[in-house]
């Protein structure tokens, strides 16, 4: 949805570039040229004959005089205020979309000079919200339904000449709506019981256009549903099995966010199938659509649980569901570049649908005021809802919906890594699993080499979706796995080290013991303070190896036995390793000088004893 451009729009109805000719799209009448203009409509009323252009009535009227009634002229000054009225309000942006990050935020002073305004903010709220398909005739829609709130009545529908306005829509196969528009106006109506809401008329950016992501089409729909009370699912044609796929995962994206899941979590749910062609099978209308939608609906013992699981979801998330079936608007308005919306260009069975449609959303026995858990929901409530879950969706607790390919893609290397995981820790609990011996630590690493190139060219050789970018990314993730599986292998190893076992009890043995000489040599040259640090130093390590031998055997506080022996290893690694190294260096030095030395004096004596021979 575009920025609000004013008040005024023109739409046009034009065959769509498919195959199908007029019939695919038209329901919109918004695939079409576009047909603006500045000109202030005149208001007509349902009594008035047909009227002719206004320039013809200007060039025809130039030397005609009419002197109008009082009757007529207190009839002309009410048709001005209401002009004047619908002049003032006009679409508001609440939900602003920003296209670089794929992300919306709130505009909530524009919501609350809305919702606050001192007539309707303790009111109870009706949200009527219309939702679908981008260019599918849903703005089009809504301006229908402001001329019932306007003039309620028979003639609600107005003058065959009269231009539509209201919220704006055009021709076109680009998006015009973008986030979520609401008229500025909030109609106050009487209920037959005496008591008054507020109603609301909310227009959405339509779904599935070239420049929106499927989160985006997720978020605004889950929007709307959530904050209405009754949400019309603009469709073309027929309920297709992808419609319903979109719908459960539009809804379940809005449940996912509602802090409090019940029974029932929306309203009011209602299938607008646009372009009916088949009223031969299901007549137009409500009672047509209820049937239709029953049978499309229902759930079959001999149906694949995916087709069940969407039909139940769909029956669990409304409280009541219906369809209303629309007919094709005429060849007339699709072929006509100029149009405007007047009546006269509109096939009568639309009319007629359409005159019975708008009142049966919003007739005042009709309405449906919002609920939330139960508890019906103000103007002044509803702000609240809205920077409430607005806020969820700028955050990063939900999951990201996908697209289907997208999703069995991910599926699909996944299913691949894990299979090229199974393979690699099978392959190595062969060589050092629990009832597997100590292994050499070189020869397990090689061992891991091996068996890491064939799982992943395990995975590269199956058949993946995706292509080859997106599957590199889960090639790099195996690698990582089993590297980190690698190093688990590994540890597991070292625990069957008897040496590596005994490293902790042999660390301290050896703190003790230098310490216990250390306090015997600095106490024997009288340096007793070196010598009580040297007692202390001893106690601590014989504490530290009874608390060990005691976590050991009994399990219990683990953290502290995990504490010793990491003390333990950092005193091998940093002192009595090197230190034992350095030692065992220098005696295999002096052993080999020792092995050379005798080899030379036995050859000396031996070459000795041969020349006294």
């Amino acid at each position: 949805m575009a920025e609000v451009s004013g008040l005024r729009s023109r739409t046009v109805f034009e065959p769509n570039c498919k195959s199908r000719g007029i019939d695919e799209g038209s329901s919109g009448v918004e695939d079409v040229p576009p047909f603006r203009h500045n000109l202030k409509p005149r208001l007509a009323e349902s009594g008035d004959p047909e009227e002719t252009p206004r320039a013809a009535r200007s060039t025809s009227g130039k030397n005609a005089r009419h002197s109008p009634s009082p009757d007529e002229f207190l009839e002309g000054e009410a048709l001005e205020e209401e002009e004047e009225e619908e002049e003032a309000a006009r679409p508001i942006q609440v939900v602003l979309a920003n296209e670089d990050e794929h992300s919306f935020e709130l505009d909530a002073a524009a919501l609350e000079r809305i919702l606050l305004q001192d007539h309707v903010k303790d009111l109870n709220v009706v949200v009527v919200s219309v939702a679908g398909a981008f260019r599918k005739g849903k703005s089009f829609l809504l301006d229908f339904m402001l001329r019932y709130m306007h003039r309620q009545g028979e003639s609600w529908m107005g003058g065959d000449d009269e231009p539509l306005t209201g919220f704006t829509w055009r021709g076109g196969c680009e998006r015009e709506t973008t986030g979520i528009q609401i008229w500025s106006k909030v109609f106050v109506v009487d209920k037959p019981d005496g008591s008054q809401v507020a109603v609301l008329l909310v227009d959405t950016q339509g779904a599935f256009d070239s420049q929106s992501t499927i989160k985006d089409c997720a978020t605004v729909f889950a929007l709307s549903t959530m904050t209405s009370s009754v949400q019309v699912y603009n469709l073309s044609q027929n309920i297709q099995e992808d419609d319903l796929q979109h719908l459960q995962l539009f809804t379940e994206y809005g449940r996912l966010a509602m802090e409090e899941i019940y029974l029932k979590p929306f309203q009011s749910l209602m299938f607008l199938i646009r372009d009916w062609c088949y009223p031969y099978e299901h007549d137009y209308g409500l009672e047509g659509g209820n049937n239709f939608l029953e049978k499309r609906l229902q759930v079959k013992q001999n149906q694949h649980e995916e087709l069940q699981n969407v039909r139940k979801h769909v029956h669990s998330c409304f409280s009541n569901i219906g369809c209303f079936l629309l007919p094709h608007p005429g060849l007339k308005v699709a072929t006509n570049p100029n149009f405007d919306g007047r009546l006269r260009d509109i096939n009568g069975d639309f009319k007629k649908a359409l005159a019975k449609l708008v009142p049966l959303l919003l007739a005042p026995d009709r309405l449906v005021e919002k609920e939330i858990g139960g508890n019906k929901v103000t103007c002044r409530d509803l702000l609240e809802y809205f920077k409430a879950y607005i806020k969820i969706y700028q955050g990063e607790e939900l999951p990201h919906p996908k697209s289907m390919l997208q999703a069995t893609a991910e599926a699909n290397n996944l299913t691949a890594v894990a299979g090229a995981k199974d393979m690699y820790g099978k392959s190595m609990e062969l060589v050092c699993g629990g009832d597997q011996p100590y292994i050499a630590p070189a020869d397990l690493e090689r061992c891991h080499e091996e068996f890491r190139e064939h799982s992943v060219g395990h995975f590269r050789s199956v058949k993946k979706m995706g292509g080859e970018e997106f599957c590199q990314r889960y090639q790099t993730q195996l690698e990582a796995e089993l590297d980190e599986a690698y190093g688990n292998f590994s540890r597991h190893n070292d625990g069957k080290n008897i040496f590596h076992t005994a490293r902790t009890p042999a660390t301290l043995f050896a703190v003790m013991f230098v310490t216990y000489v250390a306090s015997g040599v600095t106490g024997f040259i009288g340096l007793s303070a070196l010598a009580s640090l040297a007692n202390l130093a001893m106690g601590v390590a014989l504490l530290s190896l009874c608390a060990w031998a005691y976590v050991k055997f009994s399990g219990e506080f683990r953290e502290v036995g995990m504490m010793i022996d990491l003390v333990a290893e950092t005193l091998w690694e940093q002192i009595l390793k090197p230190l034992s190294e350095h030692y065992m260096e220098d005696k295999v030095r002096q052993t080999v000088v020792n092995s050379i030395k005798a080899s030379l004096t036995e050859q000396g004596s031996q070459q000795t004893k041969l020349k006294t021979r």
